[in-house]
């Protein structure tokens, strides 16, 4: 038996305007999805106590076909305390903890040097991840090596490769890889199309997308401690909308109106004095910043009234507050001192309310048959 977890996502600055070439911050959140899996007692995957249907969870056969191709079947239980549908990132973190725990129990060929024999990594230019593998060779290098199991195979760039490769396929051939950054290495991550003066750069991601081949560079964000005296308090509307949808119209505005696209450039300004306050621990800075974003993102219309009032809600016990997320639904999130009287407020107005602190640990194994 291998249980893994992975983080849900909340992004602080960078909605929409990351699809414009901008930079985009997240940050891991405290709700994690769990993954549990065994071996099964047949001949037959399964789900949740049912047959496993391949065709209603392309994101688990993905990473079947790629990490366990025709090796004995498995039982896979779910136990996710992220929210679907609500921009918090729950199809990542359960794609990168999948990975994960496929990766765990399957293990890792790797030579006494430590180089590997097997896996998917960009710094090898073993990206074979995206281009849909129906045999199962795990990121075959070459053959022979000592297996690892367990933690010890696990590796935080092959998790986030495998969910975006994962969540691309899913998605019909596009996707920003911040979701899975941000659930594989947890802490804050940030993405933009160059490499950003200043941050810790941790790799590229390229993808063949419909539109085009498109690139991005994703960095760490590292945090001094005192990061820890605010919270994020997370307000769900429990409307759901369609990122595609708003996307599109967003698309739509900048076409009818080019101008507009320096809202989108003064998005990408607050990205980057938010990453940098976030750095630096300034935390009225990043509050502010992160009410200056939420501004331009309802001058765009991807704000809606549910999300109005959780935010207003919120606003006199916060240090800065604004939708996160695609928006027209979904979460809204706070920084707050008080993470109490802000998450009653929120929950008061309406909202479903989740206390998180900024920035928490990535893809792990919590647990191994024998531990």
């Amino acid at each position: 038996m291998v249980r893994a977890s992975a983080p849900g996502k909340c992004i602080l600055f960078g909605e929409h305007a990351v699809l414009y070439g901008q930079p985009a911050v997240a940050v891991a959140i405290e709700q994690r999805c769990n993954i549990t899996i065994t071996d099964s007692v047949d001949d037959k995957w399964h789900l949740e106590g049912m047959i496993f249907k391949p065709e209603k969870h392309p994101h688990i056969d993905g990473l079947r076909k790629r990490l366990w191709h025709e090796r004995q079947p498995l039982t896979i239980n779910i136990d996710s305390a992220v929210p679907s549908g609500s921009g918090l990132g729950s199809s990542a973190a359960l794609s990168v903890a999948l990975a994960a725990a496929l990766r765990a129990k399957r293990g890792r060929r790797v030579a006494a040097d430590g180089s590997w024999h097997e896996g998917f990594s960009a710094s090898l230019f073993q990206t074979d991840a995206y281009s849909k593998p129906d045999k199962g060779d795990a990121g075959h290098i070459s053959p022979g090596g000592e297996l690892l199991l367990g933690r010890a195979a696990l590796d935080s760039d092959e998790l986030a490769l495998l969910g975006h490769a994962i969540e691309a396929e899913s998605q019909g051939g596009r996707a920003s890889p911040t979701d899975t950054a941000t659930a594989s290495y947890g802490g804050a991550v940030m993405i933009s199309d160059r490499r950003e003066r200043g941050f810790d750069w941790l790799c590229s991601r390229r993808l063949a997308t419909p539109e085009g081949d498109r690139q991005w560079e994703v960095h760490r964000v590292k945090m001094p401690a005192n990061i820890d005296q605010a919270r994020l308090v997370i307000g769900n509307t429990g409307v759901h909308s369609r990122t595609a949808t708003v996307v599109a119209d967003v698309a739509a505005q900048l076409k009818q109106n080019p101008e507009r696209m320096l809202e989108i450039e003064t998005i990408g300004d607050l990205s980057r004095r938010g990453a940098s306050a976030l750095r630096s621990g300034e935390l009225e800075e990043l509050g502010r910043c992160m009410s200056e974003n939420h501004l331009l993102l309802r001058g765009l219309g991807v704000s809606c009234p549910e999300l109005e009032t959780l935010i207003q809600a919120a606003a006199p016990t916060s240090l800065g507050v604004k939708l996160t997320g695609a928006g027209r639904g979904g979460c809204m999130v706070a920084l707050t001192m008080e993470p109490t009287l802000t998450c009653g407020a929120i929950e008061l107005a309406g909202g479903r309310a989740y206390i998180s602190e900024i920035g928490c640990e990535g893809a792990r194994i919590d647990r191994e048959s024998g531990n």
